[in-house]
């Protein structure tokens, strides 16, 4: 059994854990390919227990309570092409959440994170096509220490674009599943393009696709992600408790 703390850097809505980085982290204690199904909205700052059961699956739990689960899942994904490293970040002028965002302290696409502290992804319209996009050059504090980018922050960059493919009026929706495959990481300073689509909705779920490209347009990472908007919106009921 390990044990697992998510910083407060970390944060997805203010006090939770980014799905998108919990994910990786997680997914970084098995060898196989792993579906992660966050139950509960998982607290910043607290020792959290991941402990292994059958078939290879993993549980995240605070005390009696599983917060996430981890289950062996291989998964297929048609990507779109890249758009490009400038394409990308001309799209990132059509962000929705400039104007409006429900969690501005995001790790990823929070726009009142500064550089060097959150990754600073704004996945917008992309022109001419069912995407949206981002542009992204990764600095130092991501880095492995060989010059390339930790895996979990790769993950992360694949979770906040798909949101944003979902929805496209700022109705505030959580992760509720997640499976990301890296096949290599970028490097630091490399500028990177994100990509997001709708692949199925139905009543308040949404089904989407991501992916990372390096400077060179090739797809460096991949994503599926199911999007769920709360009953009766978000309120305490879908926020953590306090330890």
């Amino acid at each position: 059994m390990h044990s697992v703390v998510i910083e407060q850097r970390f944060c997805g809505p203010a006090g939770c854990a980014h799905g998108g980085y919990l994910s990786g982290l997680l997914a970084s204690h098995s060898a196989r390919q792993q579906r992660i199904r966050l139950l509960q909205p998982v607290p910043l700052q607290t020792p959290l227990a991941l402990v292994p059961g059958a078939d290879d699956t993993l549980e995240l739990k605070l005390g009696e309570r599983t917060m996430a689960r981890c289950i062996p899942d291989a998964f297929d994904l048609e990507v779109p092409a890249a758009p490009g490293y400038l394409r990308a970040l001309e799209a990132s002028r059509n962000f929705i959440g400039f104007s409006r965002h429900a969690f501005p302290t995001c790790f990823v696409c929070g726009t009142q994170r500064a550089r060097g502290d959150g990754l600073r992804i704004f996945a917008g319209a992309l022109p001419g096509s069912d995407l949206v996009a981002a542009g992204w050059m990764p600095d130092a504090s991501l880095s492995d220490g060989g010059g390339k980018v930790r895996p979990e922050f790769m993950t992360a960059a694949l979770d906040c674009p798909g949101y944003f493919a979902a929805r496209a009026d700022g109705v505030p929706m959580l992760l509720g599943e997640f499976t990301a495959h890296v096949d290599r990481c970028v490097h630091i300073d490399e500028p990177c393009s994100v990509i997001g689509w709708k692949i199925a909705a139905s009543e308040r779920k949404c089904e989407v696709g991501t992916a990372l490209f390096d400077e060179d347009r090739e797809l460096c990472a991949r994503a599926r992600g199911v999007w769920i908007e709360p009953r009766g919106g978000l309120s305490a009921a879908t926020m953590p408790e306090r330890p």
